[in-house]
């Protein structure tokens, strides 16, 4: 098969990739669980593309996001659930319903009116959906306060929007400072479980979501902090590296003092600039 410009050949290429008898032996072993995560990991990828301004890379981890949707699709197809069309269908009869003002009568609504429409037609869609689901039996407490949250967000966010969303009625802090000594007390909280793997998951997480929290009350993206966090990491540990092969040495040789004092170095050129 060659490269083409054509969505269709992109989807023959998937289920040649899956074909049970002349298909790769990894791509046969996936599901839509072990799929998953990459579609995540590539949905990071766009936006770090965006963020750096690398239209050339951008444009190949667009790819990469667009191969795991005609993924699962396969996968879905093969087993008698949608295909790829169905996805496209989806999506437009979605764009279309939620966009009365440009493929419907009313085309003199203010951004304003836009918005507006747009939550009321969201919010019918969840109404329709969780009518089906308790339909179908699965559909128990689907109505209540954080059900609004939608549980494909990642954990980051999805924090942020639980706790505003129960900030709504009131559960919430009145004070930045009060959340800091939720976060003293989660952190003893781990330390009391260390050395229990579950219980102390479940001590970090209670810990990871006081500091969203905080990071919410502060007026921070607390993914978007650590972001920033990370590529300060990778900068800092940049310059451990590069002195240490300057001098001639590696990781490997220098050992924990030698590289934190690089690490303080690192530091202080940063502050310095």
């Amino acid at each position: 098969m060659t490269p083409s410009r054509d969505i269709a050949r992109l989807i023959e290429i998937m289920a040649a990739l899956r074909h049970p008898d002349t298909g790769c032996s990894w791509d046969l072993a996936q599901s839509f669980a072990s799929v998953a995560p990459f579609a995540i990991e590539e949905a990071y990828e766009v936006a770090d593309a965006v963020e750096r301004g690398d239209r050339e890379d951008l444009r190949e981890e667009l790819g990469d996001l667009l191969l795991q949707v005609v993924f699962q699709a396969r996968i879905a197809e093969e087993e008698g659930s949608f295909d790829f069309g169905g996805v496209v269908q989806a999506i437009t009869a979605k764009l279309v319903r939620r966009h009365p003002h440009i493929f419907g009568d009313r085309r003199d609504l203010t951004p304003e009116e836009v918005k507006a429409a747009w939550g009321r037609i969201k919010a019918e869609e969840k109404a329709e959906r969780a009518e089906r689901e308790r339909r179908a039996g699965a559909g128990q407490g689907t109505q209540g306060l954080l059900s609004a949250v939608g549980s494909g967000l990642a954990p980051l966010p999805r924090a942020v929007k639980l706790q505003q969303r129960a900030g709504t009625v009131g559960f919430d802090w009145n004070d930045p400072r009060a959340v800091l000594d939720k976060i003293r007390e989660e952190a003893d909280e781990v330390e009391a479980a260390l050395g229990d793997r579950d219980a102390v998951a479940g001590e970090i997480g209670d810990l990871l979501f006081a500091v969203a929290n905080l990071a919410r009350h502060a007026g921070v993206d607390p993914e978007a902090a650590l972001h920033g966090a990370n590529r300060k990491f990778e900068r800092r540990f940049g310059h451990i590296e590069r002195t240490l092969a300057s001098r001639g040495s590696s990781l490997q040789e220098a050992g924990l003092d030698a590289m934190e004092a690089l690490w303080n170095e690192a530091k202080g050129l940063e502050a310095s600039n």
